[in-house]
């Protein structure tokens, strides 16, 4: 158990967290989650003890072992792959370089005997004989091969030392687990992995992530920070959020029946306590769901963007017909001989780590850059609208946010343009903001209202969850799955194109297609390497803002 005991942390004048209390117990997974901003990284610091408190203090549990995911890559660049994993454990680790110090010795006395019959009973004590099989059961867990296990850290690649560290901060059984971004640069096997290894942990995990997909299936429970407070739901992210827009829907039917109100409360428990799938962490989470009362559910102060993109015209049977792309770029053939027909109910994801030609693809088919050879073409009754993956031309101007978006409006007037503006969260005096000036989020913003304000009925995304919050990022996956019309899109964002897209396109590294009518899940299911092929980031922005 590990809890904050009202807890304070003022930055110059500002306080982050004022007199927090919280507890988080055994058996139990908790999501942190939170504005950008909020402090959700700098919480997990003040738990691991790494950032001091203005006032309160954290307890634990006497005798209880705390691991935290590193993020320095070059931290263990001394080390063996091995022993750092090892030094998850700092005292088995000790005892292991003091007993190879002893047994090193050439004049051996009692002295040394002594200490190291000592070490030895503490290290069996601790399970250090197979300290080893266990460190390599976690590396072999997140794809790192056995040969690979006594290398050094400095011959290994970025991604690789992600998953050192990560199996790090699992080995030994720590009783309690703090993660910031765990999923950052990891195939979704090792996801995979990592999900089911903290399903079956019985022990306390608090975790900081952008994945929604992950939150939803590891935890048990939500730490809300808001206002400076963090408050504690049971269930997960997706809990979380449907039960607080109930509650702000029930309030604005202020004429409805506590009674009706309750048991619209209890259908949509049981929905989600029926969805648990079948291990102890779902159970447990059932349990705790089928115990919520109306009055434990408070609906949160987050404002949320209206992304609703409503096409202009309906699309007409002829959509979309590529016949034979080819293009090379910087001397790599990212794209060979492509062919596909689009249908007017396709919601397409390009996936896979070959970024590059996913963005080759989208450039060619918006009339961006010219294929090397084959052609492609768009139905008469079809129009487009795209979010680039880097926009920096699109804000090099001195235009101010409605100047720029009333540039792409049809109708040109004022309250039209900060009507589009408005629901993206630009109130007020934020409309007469230079684009220049605009943070990542607010440009990703911006080009959504400009994707809005089209009317077009083909959208065509490259990454756009890239530089948003979980609550923008939400808002654009409810705007996506509504859309009346095709989407083409590349994104990170697993749980985004698990529930928009229903065809699944992957260039491969050769620039060859695999091209599949199927759910994204069923896709990696079905096929073993298009899971490693895959590496979740997220961008810097991201982690710079918690």
């Amino acid at each position: 158990m590990i809890q904050a005991n009202n807890v304070t942390l003022r930055v110059g004048k500002k306080a982050l967290f004022e007199d927090v209390n919280i507890k988080f117990t055994e058996g139990n997974c908790y999501g942190l989650i939170g504005a950008n901003g909020a402090g959700k990284s700098t919480f997990l610091k003040i738990l691991s003890g790494v950032l001091d408190t203005t006032s309160g203090d954290v307890s634990l549990t006497p005798g209880q072992r705390l691991s935290v995911l590193e993020q320095d890559h070059f931290k263990y660049d001394a080390y063996s792959v091995m022993d750092t994993v090892i030094m998850g454990n700092e005292r088995l680790y000790q005892i292991m370089k003091e007993k190879d110090a002893i047994y090193a010795k050439e004049d051996f006395s009692d002295e040394d005997g002594i200490r190291a019959s000592e070490l030895e009973a503490e290290f069996a004590e601790m399970d250090g004989w197979d300290a080893e099989s266990n460190a390599a059961m976690l590396l072999n867990g997140l794809g790192i091969e056995t040969d690979l296990h006594y290398s050094q850290m400095a011959d290994l690649n970025g991604n690789e030392k992600v998953k050192v560290l990560l199996a790090k901060a699992l080995f030994g059984n720590p009783d309690i687990l703090l993660l910031d971004e765990p999923t950052n640069h990891l195939d979704l096997d090792a996801i995979a992995w990592l999900e089911e290894f903290l399903i079956n942990f019985d022990n306390t995990v608090i975790v900081v992530s952008h994945d929604r997909y992950f939150l939803n299936k590891v935890c048990t429970h939500t730490a809300d920070i808001d206002y400076g407070k963090i408050q504690l739901y049971a269930g997960n992210y997706d809990f979380w959020y449907e039960s607080s827009q109930l509650i702000i829907k029930q309030r604005k039917e202020a004429n409805k029946k506590k009674e009706e109100q309750i048991k619209e409360l209890q259908e949509f428990i049981s929905r989600f306590s029926a969805n648990a799938s079948k291990s102890k962490q779902a159970t447990s989470r059932k349990r705790a769901l089928e115990k919520i009362e109306l009055d434990d559910i408070r609906p949160s102060s987050r404002k949320y963007p209206y992304i609703d993109f409503r096409p202009e015209r309906e699309i007409g049977n002829e959509v979309l017909t590529v016949e034979g792309l080819s293009k090379t770029v910087n001397g790599e053939k990212v794209l060979d001989n492509i062919s596909f027909i689009v249908g007017h109910d396709d919601k397409i994801a390009l996936v896979g780590g070959n970024e590059l030609a996913k963005t080759t693809l989208l450039q060619i088919l918006t009339g961006e850059i010219e294929p090397d050879e084959g052609t492609y073409k768009w139905g008469v009754t079809t129009s487009q609208a795209y979010f680039p993956k880097d926009s920096t031309a699109e804000f090099d101007n001195d235009y101010t946010i409605t100047d720029w978006l009333m540039g792409y409006s049809p109708v040109k007037d004022v309250t039209y343009v900060r009507g589009f503006l408005g629901r993206m969260l630009f109130a007020g005096e934020d409309g007469v903001k230079k684009v220049k000036v605009l943070s990542g989020g607010e440009k990703v913003r911006c080009l959504l209202s400009k994707m809005m304000i089209s009317g077009a009925n083909c959208l065509l995304f490259d990454e756009p969850t890239n530089h948003l919050d979980m609550e923008a990022i939400t808002a654009l996956n409810e705007g996506m799955k509504k859309f009346k019309g095709v989407e083409i899109f590349s994104c990170h964002d697993h749980q985004v194109v698990q529930t928009t897209a229903n065809r699944i396109m992957e260039i491969l590294p050769d620039g060859t297609l695999i091209d599949k009518i199927t759910t994204y899940d069923e896709y990696l299911e079905s096929d073993e390497m298009a899971r490693k092929r895959t590496v979740y980031t997220s961008t810097a922005s991201q982690e710079e803002d918690d």
